[in-house]
Formats: structure tokens, C-alpha cells, sequence
């Protein structure tokens, strides 16, 4: 199923339900391309007016790595679907002999490995589309500062969302070396990215209410 075809109704109705895809990674990695779309709003926002003609250029290029990041967080919806379902397939793996409890842990090893590698790249491009949305914050028109600071509202909560489905796979693996490696990429995506987003947040709130 192709999630990201779907109507925002449909979309929205399949995550309601009890089935368990689409679930939180791929709704952070479609939170984190809204968020990098509202950025590249701002950019459409300031091109072509005389007032911010001395960074138009620049502009241009954060567009063009705007739409970049916004497919491949919407690559990720899909993806991260995927990469589920031999996960749920492996907790239901047979393990009553001592053979089958091996085969069982094997397979939840690799399936473990690859549901996180998942949300960890929605993370890393996430980070990316942060750093895109702070220089539209910065450069761009100030009649579309509030949608920027709304890109920044969603990018960080697309990285909270995507760490959480880091974290709890890393928490059943029996490869505690690996595990706490994952973690440790997480917790530094948002040790650096969620103040990052914040002050653009609280930046654009304050020039509101100014």
C-alpha cells in the first residue's frame, strides 16, 4: 500500500486504526515533510520581491534542497512500513525447542537492526530540514514568520516522534553494544537539533508578540 497517495482523510483513518502501519515512525517522517514544506512556503513567499532581492539566490538553493529532503521523508512513510512488518512476523516465530528459540533470536536480531535504521534516518534527515528552516527563518519574508516558526514546531516534534520508535526497538535487542551505539545517535540528533528548532520557535514567537 502506498501510503503517501492516499487522501489526508484515508491517511488518517489507517492511522486510527489497529492496524499496526502506518504508526509513529511514518507519521514523524510525514510530519517532518510538512514541516520542511512550510519552509520551502517561506521561500516561495520571498522570491521575486524586491525587498529580499540580496538573498534570493541563496533562497533558491534552500528550495532545491528543500524539495530533497521533503521526498525522502516521504520515501521514509513508505519505508518505514515496510521494515515492519518482518519485525511483526519474527515476535511470532515458534520458540518451544531450544532450535527455535535460536532461529527466534536471530531473526528479531536482524529485524530489530532494521526497524531502527529506519527512524534513524528520518531522524538524520529531519536534522537536515531543521537547518533548512532556520535559514528560512532568517532570510526569509517576515510576512511568512509564523508559518517558519511552525516548520520548526513540527520538525521538532518529527524528531521526537522518530527517536521514541528508535528507542523502543533498541530496548529488545539482545546486542547491547549495538543497541546503546543507536541510542547514542539518537540522543545526540536531539541533543543538538531540538534546542535548534526551539530557538527558531521561540525566536519567530517573540517578534509575534513583540
Amino acid at each position: 500500500m502506498n501510503f503517501t497517495s492516499m487522501s489526508c482523510d484515508d491517511f488518517v483513518e489507517a492511522l486510527a486504526s489497529k492496524d499496526p502501519v502506518p504508526g509513529g515512525g511514518g507519521a514523524s517522517a510525514l510530519v517532518g515533510a510538512l514541516g520542511i514544506a512550510l519552509g520551502n512556503m517561506v521561500g516561495n513567499l520571498t522570491v521575486g520581491k524586491k525587498k529580499y532581492a540580496s538573498v534570493e539566490a541563496r533562497m533558491y538553493k534552500l528550495m532545491a534542497e528543500a524539495d530533497l529532503v521533503r521526498e525522502q521523508l516521504l520515501s521514509l512513510v513508505e519505508r518505514d512500513a515496510k521494515v515492519f512488518q518482518p519485525l511483526a512476523e519474527a515476535y511470532g516465530l515458534p520458540h518451544s525447542t531450544p532450535e527455535e528459540q535460536e532461529r527466534k533470536d536471530l531473526v528479531m536480531e536482524a529485524a530489530l537492526k532494521a526497524a531502527c535504521d529506519v527512524p534513524l534516518r528520518i531522524m538524520e534527515t529531519v536534522c537536515r530540514a531543521i537547518d533548512l528552516i532556520a535559514e528560512f527563518a532568517g532570510l526569509g519574508s517576515r510576512i511568512a514568520v509564523s508559518d517558519a516558526g511552525a516548520a520548526a514546531a513540527f520538525s521538532a516534534g518529527a524528531l521526537r516522534g522518530a527517536s521514541l520508535n528508535v528507542f523502543i526497538n533498541t530496548r529488545s535487542m539482545k546486542d547491547r553494544e549495538l543497541a546503546e551505539e543507536l541510542n547514542r545517535k539518537a540522543d545526540g540528533m536531539l541533543a543538538v537539533y531540538l534546542p535548534k528548532a526551539d530557538e527558531v520557535f521561540l525566536t519567530v514567537r517573540k517578534s509575534l508578540q513583540a
